[in-house]
């Protein structure tokens, strides 16, 4: 009897934890069976909306792909629309292009007004003297024309500058010398003759004659030989004799003489072809 209860015992201690492992897996399988039955409610809506879901996302990445593909790619400008007149489309000109129009609108050379044609003819106004020695026609003819601009100078001062001895003045290069040690500007020039003039020449003389003139300037020539005037009037010096142009008319083509060798004709015209060949082999300062 004893032996048999020790077996009884035994028995119900191996059964127990089975029936406690076999209970708990019960309550597990319970528990489970609770979930998915909770779960088995919620199936067919969660499945909806799983579904709702998946037809929805290609939609909306097939609206985005098409508003990337709008940003993307600009629209087409329509060909009545008006260009964009803001400052900020205008194109910021160059700082080197606006320095340049600058320069040029500044520039004196560009914006200087063309010189006035001369007149068809001047006469200056000038102090005449006649030459106080046979010799001091150089002298005097450089004196009458500085009085033509309002400078006065002694005949024996000009002749001390101008190296004048009883032989005379030597060249034209002496007297364009003295004129533009007293005339502001050094406006003088010489022009030589080697011989006859030729026409190119004598066109010179005309163009200098006028342009001194204008300028207020009387020109003085070194002449040779004998010339006639327009009236008439012989003029004969073969040693040579200096004179002093003080006005033109004809466009230069006629040129008026102050001659400082005889007071009674202070004064004549001749033509300036005249005046070149008698000019010749000398010079002048215009």
């Amino acid at each position: 009897m004893k032996h048999h209860m020790n077996r009884q015992l035994r028995r119900l201690g191996v059964q127990r934890p089975y029936r406690m492992v076999v209970g708990s897996a019960a309550v597990l399988v319970l528990a489970a069976g609770g979930t998915a039955l909770a779960a088995g409610v919620d199936d067919a809506p969660t499945d909806q909306r799983a579904t709702a879901v998946a037809e929805t996302a290609p939609r909306l990445d097939d609206v985005a792909s098409r508003a990337q593909a709008r940003v993307a790619t600009p629209a087409p400008a329509s060909p009545s629309a008006t260009p964009s007149t803001s400052p900020s489309a205008s194109p910021t000109p160059s700082p080197r292009v606006t320095r340049a129009k600058v320069r040029a609108t500044a520039d004196p050379d560009l914006t200087r007004k063309a010189a006035p044609k001369p007149p068809s003819s001047k006469v200056l106004r000038y102090d005449y003297q006649a030459q106080i020695t046979y010799y001091y026609c150089g002298p005097a003819a450089v004196r009458n024309a500085l009085s033509a601009a309002g400078i006065e100078r002694g005949q024996d001062d000009l002749a001390a500058q101008l190296g004048t001895t009883e032989m005379g003045t030597n060249s034209a290069e002496d007297t364009t010398r003295v004129l533009n040690a007293v005339v502001k500007g050094d406006p003088y020039r010489t022009r030589m003759f080697a011989g006859t003039p030729s026409d190119a020449q004598i066109e010179r003389l005309r163009a200098d004659v006028v342009a001194a003139v204008t300028d207020q300037r009387a020109v003085v020539a070194n002449v040779a030989g004998d010339a006639t005037d327009l009236d008439g009037g012989w003029h004969s010096f073969p040693g040579g004799h200096y004179v002093a142009a003080v006005g033109y008319r004809d466009n230069g083509r006629t040129v008026r003489i102050a001659d400082s060798a005889d007071p009674s004709l202070p004064a004549y015209w001749v033509s300036v072809t005249t005046l070149a060949n008698w000019i010749a082999t000398r010079g002048y300062s215009a």
